[in-house]
């Protein structure tokens, strides 16, 4: 691995096109960069709906990507791009959608990721990778670029955003005299997917049913417009009602974000909207039985988790933690099923209780 000793860098592009958990990884990479070396330009690739969430970020040129038009988007980039030279490309994407784009942007240094997560032949279109460290968060892995261009973190940290005019819009929907739990209850894979991350609905309905029961929460529930997001949206207002504010596939991405903020507690599996939580501050009830919290769970949120994945890998792969390759994924429908409402509700309690303290 080439190392990077250069004292000052005046302008760096960041490629990042999605997904949405990973861009609010790669904000705290951002916000670090504009506090200790705020003489550098910063340009972020993203891609049109990340955009919409970050777009309000002081300081920052954004060049949006439309991934669906891919070779559009590199002409695109190419002509914005021609006569502008970066003194280095933080390629924090590793695909080959990004390392197409990476050919449209002309910088001294091009970094990407080590070769155990270079994917994608990501190596291939860098001259530079950052440091090998095994079993890193992915926030922590993506800070790793920062700390490559020796602008020093050791850990992630994030300024919440500011969303106007959303949060005057979140503002009006939440009760003050109550907790607010914010429900964001799918991930947004379809269902004949074996790698279905969303808890069942029908752990949602008993889980909601205690919720409306006690006297001190508002529920809310949040998302968006895939049919498996639809489907829960249905069912849970034939069970509920106006008993909950179902704002499922009603609401903009900045909309969402604005809600959870504004919340006291957010629930949610593995997705987008569990590290919009992390981002704003919000303490975030994840649901983990597919994927490893360690690596990809919500940063700030390791003790909200309900964290089934070492029971899962134990059940379906008859394997234990340490056994299996970082990142190793339970590609078994029933897995979420591990997890109990009884499990949820103690979190909850737990954290209300944290609130009291």
């Amino acid at each position: 691995m080439k190392t990077n000793n250069t004292p000052s860098i005046d302008h760096i592009c960041l490629l990042r096109l999605s997904a949405l958990g990973d861009c609010c990884h790669a904000l705290a990479v951002i916000q670090n960069i504009r506090e200790k070396s705020p003489h550098s330009k910063i340009t972020w690739v993203i891609g049109k709906t990340e955009h919409q969430l970050f777009r309000d970020l002081e300081e920052i040129e954004f060049i949006v990507v439309d991934k669906n038009n891919l070779f559009s988007s590199f002409l695109k980039i190419r002509k914005e791009f021609r006569k502008k030279q970066f003194d280095v490309l933080l390629n924090m994407h590793a695909s080959m959608s990004a390392n197409l784009i990476s050919l449209a942007i002309n910088a001294k240094k091009k970094v990407g990721y080590d070769q155990d997560r270079a994917r994608d032949l990501q190596n291939w279109f860098c001259n530079e990778s950052i440091s090998s460290i095994k079993n890193q968060h992915v926030a922590n892995g993506m800070l790793e670029f920062s700390n490559h261009i020796n602008v020093q973190c050791e850990q992630p940290c994030w300024k919440a955003l500011t969303l106007t005019p959303e949060e005057d819009f979140a503002i009006k929907l939440i009760d003050p005299n109550k907790y607010t739990c914010v429900i964001s209850p799918c991930s947004s894979q379809p269902y004949d997917d074996k790698y279905f991350r969303s808890w069942s609905i029908n752990n949602y309905i008993e889980l909601i049913r205690y919720l409306i029961n006690r006297n001190d929460l508002q529920v809310i529930l949040t998302g968006g417009i895939s049919p498996t997001e639809k489907s829960y949206s249905e069912q849970l207002n034939t069970a509920f009602d106006d008993r909950i504010l179902n704002l499922i596939g009603k609401t903009s991405i900045r909309e969402m974000a604005a809600l959870i903020k504004h919340s006291d507690m957010l629930i949610s599996p593995d997705s987008g909207p569990a590290h919009i939580g992390t981002i704003m501050g919000t303490p975030v009830i994840g649901l983990y039985a597919m994927t490893n919290p360690q690596r990809s769970g919500p940063y700030n949120s390791t003790k909200w988790i309900v964290n089934k994945y070492p029971e899962a890998l134990k059940k379906y792969l008859d394997q234990l933690p340490e056994e299996v390759k970082w990142g190793q994924k339970i590609q078994e429908p029933d897995a979420m099923n591990l997890i109990t409402s009884n499990d949820v509700i103690t979190k909850i309690k737990q954290l209300i209780d944290n609130f009291v303290e």
